[in-house]
């Protein structure tokens, strides 16, 4: 009997943490399919490393981490090669859930090369920085500061974020909205529906007060979770200048 017992523990122990994972890395390629020029193709890459195991639970796999609260540092890289230019992105950030608070914190810095034939790089740096707080479960709501600087001059603007993962009938459901406020003001909005733990689909929402300009871009997206792992996801940003079709895979260890 007391063997029984110990087998017993020793099975929920391990259940507890079968489906933890402590990084993701992941691929992308794009299709850029403009109103006027040629079709252009692009790539990225991206990796997360979280300060301590994610525990699953069973929350939707995509959120997991989100609502385990787990501290983490990421970085990306992207390029797209155009007609007669090029665009090159980096960027690395930090997310910091302060312990035994509902505090949070982050901080992003990128870099943005574009490159033309015949001609120097136009390089602008990029960086943001947020506070916020948990007051709920699934509830982060965040202010902050982000800016630009190239060589046409800088600018630095405050920031609104809000991030909601919650139960809808028998539906998860993640909700956002991120604003930036300026001499430009810009918004966004989108939406998940989880059909079950590893299938979602959402929408979105972007666009400015920019007089003149038509940036408003409407996104689709869909991800799904083959096992614990791997997923696969894709999207659709349609705009006015042109869409934008994107395939990423990911992997979790």
């Amino acid at each position: 009997m007391f063997k029984k017992i110990v087998l017993a523990t020793a099975i929920i122990a391990s259940l507890g943490t079968a489906h933890a994972y402590q990084a993701e890395v992941g691929g992308t390629i794009s299709l850029v399919d403009p109103d006027q020029g040629d079709t252009s193709a692009g790539f990225a890459v991206d990796g997360t490393y979280y300060f301590n195991p994610v525990q699953v639970k069973n929350n939707p796999l995509n959120e997991a981490a989100f609502l385990d609260r787990a501290s983490n540092v990421n970085g990306a890289i992207s390029y797209i090669d155009y007609d007669l230019s090029d665009i090159t992105t980096f960027g690395a950030g930090v997310e910091y859930f302060v312990p035994n608070s509902d505090f949070y914190v982050s901080a992003n810095i990128g870099q943005t090369q574009l490159g033309s034939d015949g001609s120097e790089d136009f390089d602008t740096t990029t960086y943001s920085a947020e506070v916020g707080y948990l007051p709920a479960p699934g509830l982060l709501v965040a202010v902050g500061l982000t800016g630009f600087d190239n060589d046409l001059g800088d600018d630095v603007d405050p920031t609104l974020r809000a991030k909601y993962v919650t139960q809808v009938g028998a539906y998860d459901m993640n909700f956002e909205g991120a604003a930036t406020f300026g001499d430009i003001n810009a918004y966004g909005l989108g939406a998940d529906l989880y059909l079950d733990k590893t299938f979602s689909v959402g929408a979105g929402f972007s666009g400015s007060d920019a007089d003149g300009v038509d940036d408003d871009v409407f996104n689709i997206r869909a991800k799904k979770f083959f096992t614990q792992q791997i997923s696969l996801e894709g999207s659709v940003n349609f705009a006015d200048a042109g869409n934008v079709f994107g395939v990423r895979g990911a992997y979790r260890f």
